[in-house]
Order: C-alpha cells, then structure tokens, then sequence
C-alpha cells in the first residue's frame, strides 16, 4: 500500500479503532438478525444451522468457521492480516454478547425492528471495517481468492452464498424474509456508509 493511501487512511491507533468498532459492530448486527426470527445473511443461516445441528452457540460457530475458511486461503495464495486474524477470534465473541444482551423479542413489529436494525448495522459494520484497511475477512478473502483464480467477483459470491445458504437451510437455520431483505439492502447501505465512515485525512495545503 502507498505512503499516500496510508496517510489517508489514518493512525494505526485510528485504523485499529475502526477495525474493532466496525466487528463489534458486526456482532450486533449478527445477533439483532438471528434474533429477529425472520432470516439472516447466507453465512448467519449457515452458522445457525450449524449450531442448531451440532450445538455450541452461533458466535462459536462463526469462529471455527473463520478458522476453517483461512485454510483455504492456502491454495488460493491468500494472505491474511492483522484484521483477518482479528474477524476469525472477535466477530464471533461479539455476536455471542450481543445475542445474550438482547435475547429474542415476540411482538411482530419488535423482531422487524431487529431485522431492518441489524441490517443497517451489518453495512455499517462492513464500511468501518473495510476502512481500517488491516485485511479482508475470512469469508471475503475466499471470495477474492476465487476472482484470481477466474471466476468473476459475482459468480465467486454468488457461488459462496448460495453454497452455505442452501447448507444453512439443510442444517435448519432459519431462511425467510430476512434474508431476502439482507441481499436487496446490505449493498446499497454499504456503499451509502462507506465514504460517511471514511476518517480520511484532509490534504495538506501548498
């Protein structure tokens, strides 16, 4: 990475804050989404699914999902960094948190609120995170690894979203309106976040 583009992305200090802000963040987003009941992300079925099948919670799940997916990166010549290393350990201790501060509400119009809330935080999370610029999570590194490998970016996350989406909802994670509203927002927030989340330095005068 240039000396300008690490000048315009901050302060380690200031990239680290962003970094953990943006997968606590995440976490949050994570947990208001499962505990809506109404549907999650593609990866939160599956991760849900998961711990539904074979126990331990949804935040262990994600971990050791993490973890697996970094494998493989090997063949895929991916190389991961300091935010890599911290999605795999964090994100998952954050949704578990979340999840246990807010458990599941009943009334229909709450666990919308909980949806659409996660939804935007989740975009958020992404546009904080992606700022930090301290590495790809486990899951994107993987869909990158297959764009060098040919694919197009959206066949590779097509692939990869219809794969662990379709494993999720064998497994019985829950599959429903919520992950219909995921796909059609997540990427127009995340783009409407992404230069409001941008801590760049003004440029030096002459």
């Amino acid at each position: 990475m240039s000396e300008l583009s690490l000048t315009a992305l901050g302060s380690l200090p200031n990239r680290l804050v962003r970094l953990y802000a943006g997968l606590a963040l995440y976490g949050v987003g994570v947990a208001l989404q499962i505990e809506s009941r109404l549907g999650g992300s593609p990866w939160d079925v599956f991760h849900q699914g998961l711990s539904i099948h074979l126990g331990l919670s949804v935040g262990t799940w994600i971990i050791l999902v993490g973890a697996l997916v970094m494998l493989l990166w090997i063949p895929l010549r991916q190389r991961p960094g300091v935010g890599t290393i911290s999605n795999v350990v964090f994100l998952g201790l954050f949704a578990d948190a979340a999840m246990w501060l807010a458990p599941a509400p009943d009334p229909l119009a709450a666990r919308w609120a909980f949806l659409l809330s996660g939804v935007v935080a989740t975009a958020a999370a992404t546009a904080l995170y992606i700022g930090a610029g301290l590495g790809p999570g486990p899951r994107d590194g993987l869909m990158t690894g297959l764009v060098r490998l040919g694919l197009s970016v959206r066949a590779a996350r097509t692939l990869i979203e219809l794969t662990v989406l379709a494993a999720g909802w064998l497994l019985g994670g829950t599959v429903g309106v919520g992950t219909v509203v995921f796909a059609l927002a997540v990427g127009f927030l995340t783009q409407f976040f992404m230069p409001r989340m941008s801590f760049t330095r003004p440029a030096a005068r002459s």
